[in-house]
């Protein structure tokens, strides 16, 4: 039997290629995932271990508030700290670090660098180890920077030139002392770093002689071990912590292999999807293949072979069939993963440079996937054909489906897809995540169901083409004839087709709604012209609100200030507003009293009013940042949403309490509205900092739903993968549909029906199966999506289901095209069939 099912893998080196392509291209994407996620944690590691190779030992504040409590103040590092560190018997030397955002703009005033990796520190010294100089000198006074090489490079920035940096808000212009280069994996990963002597870095970072961390190095022949507890035997007890380098380092690359795993589950979903389309095709290729056999198989049953032997021997063409494609779809992903790390590259995201890292790991699970995937689609047929008596497939007795299989079946079906319906109505009714499983759930097991109903789908919904199919005369019908002959055929092949329009309908959906809700929410909750806020979502520098108060035009203008503090001993995070100016600056609904804020009167939203069992008049206490304690008296509840919620108070208020301000954004109206000028007016108040954003309504929700917009992206490309298989899927049935169908053919072309005939009717037959899936995947991307709208509607109250009609009209006729293109070999193959020989076969 074994040697019966390896001649017939050889014999028939067509269908073989077809078979492996369609488990090779999800082999492929699984193995192309797992290399370039580990190729990208590995380069990141490397990089960030290197960065550790000059710390033995790290001095860090510690914190002394209790859990959750964010309001205690942090000990600070002073010199004395330093000096310490220095002097402990193990260290040979001990360096102060001070860091921050710092963004440097190239010549033409743009930011170099990724927003959150542009960093700003300190230089130690004439010479730091850390930073190795190419050029210049060790900054010396505010007037002085440096930068990396790689800034340097692709900003076209050398020594002596005048630079651009901001760090807080204000725009600094020093020149450029020097330039060096570093290990650091932010740098390497495409952002930027400026170095300032450390007297100019603290001011600058708002630490005035101390410092974030103090790096210690030790002597020769002191370890890690011995030189932390010589610090800890050295520093003040409970101000200060210590870490060894390795732990960092440790630290460091579980973070990163943590981040990792984000992307590479978000990624290797998409393989399983590629999968599980892959899978249908399989399957329906071998059911084919055993249809084609079974007289073979049946001689087999005669001559003394068993059920057993004959479905073995099904399972080893499989074996084999995976075993190459899971070889060719190694190879495949290895080329895959090489290609998704140079498209990071032309999308402007650089990593560090490293090898491509294959694991052991990944070459078992390519092998494995693929034979495992390959034996499992083709279990099922095999098994219906071992149970198909000898007689009856001797004389094709066994051909149609049994009215009790049909029943069987669509019952099944009815009660997967009833099931799937319900789980998912019922989990649109579920707050936040809680629903999310019993979705994902329900989801499945609708797909199942109607993927088990298709064949019964099938028929009136290809019956409804038949008034177009008439134009194309005789081929139109045998087009129509032939698409519901198999239903089940049929049904696999546009199931593989479905499956990708579901979730690529499902996600536009999705994004187009979002969309809608963000211009509504921005629209409706802001009367403000403009928000101004740093381009890394850091905060502000007081002195731009101030700034922005005094520009020409402006006629009202408020922070949003963030502040930690503590209500019937739980943190709640304060708002500090321009209380004469934020009813001015926003449109919120007023539930309950009125938007008044001033002195110790505020305004809560409907949320924290819910929890705390507050209204327009209640008290009570806050526990500062400071440790002062004040009441405050609730003045009036508004609706609260994604921009704006949360317990507003006056600036006038809260800033005596803070010793650091900051603000996360300002508001601004100007006398003009929105326009060019006004914007204009606003960015050269404050400097034409490249670093600061000064957004009006709709580039503020452009900025939020580019995140939905990329991951659309990238959902289109990712299942573009499953689409090329569900294309195969296609070529293949329809390829082994003519070769089945050869005599037909032959008989059809014996009579009179031309070659240019032929291929219209395989080119429609095609046509129809794809637009048949297109419309199941349609309905269903459709449902999905406003089924997983619901759960975001519980939370963003301008949430409303948006279709997209243009796209799905585009996505219907792409199905239509892949139809198209799919049949093209198939109908040429039909076409030039020999009468003779074709009549003859079988």
């Amino acid at each position: 039997m074994f040697r019966t099912a390896l001649r017939n893998v050889l014999a028939h080196k067509a269908r073989l290629l077809m078979t492996v392509l369609a488990v090779m291209l999800g082999v492929a994407f699984v193995s192309g995932t797992l290399v370039f996620t580990n190729t990208i944690s590995d380069a990141y590691q490397n990089s960030s271990a290197q960065g550790y190779d000059g710390v033995d030992v790290a001095v860090q504040p510690k914190h002394q508030d209790a859990a959750g409590d964010r309001t205690g103040k942090t000990p600070e590092l002073t010199q004395s700290v330093l000096d310490a560190s220095a002097k402990v018997p193990g260290a040979a030397s001990a360096t102060g670090v001070v860091s921050g955002f710092t963004a440097i703009a190239d010549k033409d005033g743009k930011l170099v660098g990724g927003g959150w990796q542009s960093r700003g520190g300190n230089y130690w010294g004439d010479k730091d180890a850390r930073y190795p100089l190419i050029g210049g000198h060790a900054p010396s006074g505010p007037d002085q920077v440096l930068i990396d090489s790689k800034s340097a490079e692709r900003a076209g920035y050398k020594v002596g030139d005048t630079v651009r940096v901001s760090v807080d808000g204000p725009v600094l212009t020093p020149k450029v002392a020097g330039i060096f280069t570093t290990d650091d994996g932010n740098v390497s990963a495409g952002g930027s770093l400026a170095l300032f002597d450390t007297a100019t870095a603290q001011k600058l970072f708002g630490k005035p002689g101390t410092y974030d961390e103090i790096d210690v190095r030790a002597k020769p022949g002191t370890g890690q071990a011995a030189l932390k507890t010589q610090l800890d035997a050295a520093l003040p007890k409970g101000l200060t912590e210590t870490t060894t380098g390795k732990k960092l380092a440790d630290d460091q690359a579980e973070q990163i292999a943590s981040g990792m795993s984000g992307l590479r589950q978000g990624l290797l979903v998409f393989a399983g999807i590629a999968l599980f389309v892959g899978t249908f095709i399989i399957a329906n290729t071998f059911t084919m293949l055993v249809a084609q056999r079974t007289k073979e198989l049946a001689l087999l049953r005669a001559v003394g072979a068993s059920r057993r032997q004959v479905t073995r021997s099904v399972l080893i063409e499989a074996f084999v069939v995976g075993a190459v494609a899971g070889v060719a779809g190694l190879l495949a992903g290895i080329g895959i993963g090489a290609g998704l790390r140079s498209l990071m590259g032309s999308f402007g995201q650089t990593m560090p440079d490293g090898p491509l890292v294959v694991t052991p790991g990944t070459v078992a699970a390519a092998l494995v996937v693929g034979i495992v995937i390959t034996m499992l689609a083709a279990w099922l047929p095999g098994r219906r054909a071992a149970k198909i008596p000898p007689v009856a497939a001797m004389s094709s007795l066994h051909a149609q489906a049994t009215t009790k299989s049909l029943v069987l079946r669509n019952t099944i079906g009815a009660l997967f897809s009833a099931a799937g319906v319900a789980v998912i109505v019922a989990a649109t009714g579920m707050e936040g995540s809680d629903g999310q499983a019993p979705m994902g759930l329900g989801a499945v097991l609708l797909i199942i169901g109607v993927f088990v109903l298709t064949p019964l789908l099938s028929r009136p919904l290809i019956a409804a083409a038949a008034p177009v199919l008439r134009v194309f005369g005789v081929a139109g019908k045998l087009a129509r004839q032939n698409s519901v002959r198999n239903p089940r055929r049929t049904a696999a092949t546009a199931s593989a087709l479905m499956i990708g329009l579901t979730l690529i309908t499902g996600m536009t959906v999705m994004a187009g709604s979002l969309q809608t809700a963000i211009d509504k929410m921005a629209g409706s909750a802001l009367r403000a012209d403009y928000v101004v806020s740093m381009a890394n979502g850091n905060q502000l520098s007081p002195d731009v609100a101030r700034k922005l108060a005094a520009t020409d035009g402006v006629t009202a203008s408020s922070p949003l200030r963030n502040a930690p503090s503590r209500i019937d001993g739980e943190t709640e995070y304060l708002t500090g507003v321009n209380g004469s100016a934020i009813g001015k600056l926003t449109d919120l609904k007023v539930d309950a009293g009125s938007f008044t804020v001033a002195g110790t009167q505020v305004v809560v939203d409907d949320d924290i009013a819910k929890s705390r069992g507050w209204k327009a008049g209640s008290d009570f206490t806050v526990h500062y940042e400071d440790g002062k304690q004040q009441r405050l008296t609730v003045a009036g509840v508004y609706e609260g949403n994604d921009m704006i919620r949360g317990i507003m108070l006056d600036t006038a208020t809260l800033a005596p309490h803070q010793s650091d301000a900051a603000d996360m954004q300002v508001m601004v109206k100007t006398a003009d509205g929105a326009s060019s000028a006004a914007k204009d007016r606003l960015e050269k108040a404050l400097g034409s900092n490249p670093a600061i954003l000064v957004q009006d309504k709709k580039d503020l929700s452009d900025s939020i739903a580019q995140v939905f917009t990329i991951v659309l992206n990238m959902v289109y490309g990712l299942l573009a993968m499953a689409v090329i298989v569900a294309v195969l899927g296609v070529v293949n049935t329809l390829a082994m549909s003519v070769f089945e169908r050869s005599q037909e053919i032959g008989m059809l072309r014996a009579i009179g029906l031309d070659r240019k005939a032929v291929k219209r009717m395989v080119r429609l037959e095609s046509l129809v199966i794809s637009l048949f899936g297109g419309i199941l995947g349609l309905g269903l991307g459709v449902f999905f999506g406003w089924a997983a709208g619901q759960l975001i509607g519980a939370r963003l109250s301008t949430y409303e289901l948006v279709l997209p009609w243009p796209r799905m009209g585009i996505f219907l006729l792409l199905a239509g095209v892949v139809g198209i293109l799919a049949a093209l070999w198939p109908a040429r193959r039909a076409s030039r069939l020999n009468m003779l020989a074709a009549i003859k076969s079988q």
